[in-house]
Parts: C-alpha cells; sequence; structure tokens
C-alpha cells in the first residue's frame, strides 16, 4: 500500500504517506487485490460524529479499470454505516469525486478539525487542492 500511495504522491497527485501513517492508521482503509496482489488502496478517517475524509486513494498501474471508483463507492457506504452525515476529500482530481455525487465547498466551509493533517503538510498554508464534499 505504501509504495502504491506514494508512487502517486511522487507525480504531486495526492500526499506521501510513512509506513507508520498506514500501519497507524490501517483500519482506515480498503484495499483491491488482483491476481494475489493488493493494486489499489483508499481511506476513509473518522474526525468527529458526523464527518469524515477520504484519503490516499491510489490505483498501481496494473489495476483493473474502475478500481479507485469502486473503492470511494465502499468508503461512502461504510460512512452511511457509521452515520456520518458528511464525507470530504481533499483533491487534484475534482471532476472524479463530482462524477461520484460529491460538490466543491470552500475549504473554509469544513471545521477546523477537518484541517488537522494541513498544518503538517509541505503545501501548507497555500494549499492548491479542490474541496469535495458529499452529504450522506
Amino acid at each position: 500500500m505504501v509504495e502504491i500511495i506514494n508512487a502517486r504522491a511522487a507525480r504531486g497527485e495526492i500526499l506521501p504517506r510513512s509506513q507508520n501513517h498506514v500501519y497507524q492508521n490501517i483500519r482506515d482503509f480498503l484495499v483491491m487485490e488482483h491476481e494475489g496482489a493488493v493494486v489499489a488502496c483508499g481511506a476513509m478517517h473518522v474526525l468527529w460524529r458526523d464527518l469524515g475524509e477520504i484519503r490516499a486513494l491510489a490505483a498501481a498501474p496494473e489495476a483493473p479499470e474502475g478500481c479507485e471508483e469502486a473503492i470511494v463507492r465502499a468508503l461512502l457506504e461504510e460512512g452511511r454505516r457509521l452515520g456520518l452525515a458528511r464525507i470530504f476529500a481533499f483533491t487534484y482530481f475534482p471532476d472524479f469525486y463530482m462524477s461520484l455525487g460529491f460538490v466543491q465547498a470552500p475549504r473554509e466551509s469544513l471545521p477546523r478539525v477537518a484541517w488537522r493533517e494541513c498544518i503538517d503538510c509541505v503545501k501548507f498554508p497555500a494549499c492548491d487542492e479542490t474541496t469535495v464534499v458529499i452529504d450522506l
């Protein structure tokens, strides 16, 4: 998972994740396997009783078409099961998320807890990602 995530991060498409981060948040992740190997992953981190964030969505080049969409749909279903009211993502690919029902929103519309990791980001405070949200 770390290799898949960090390959996408090396292209500047998502934030890199350490092996330590992945292990500490392993319960947040869903993975997709193909021919016995993990080829895609994504995480939903619960930030508050009603708010979750999709993070670390990535697929290996050999991953089947549509696997990232399948992971997001599964994460949304998990959010519904947990009773979350809203899920968001910070992304460079808002059209992908919008095709799944998300809408763009001002970053400032999210509670401060959503910005928790931002302080450690190399792009802080000049973030150039788009905020997308979906109400469940």
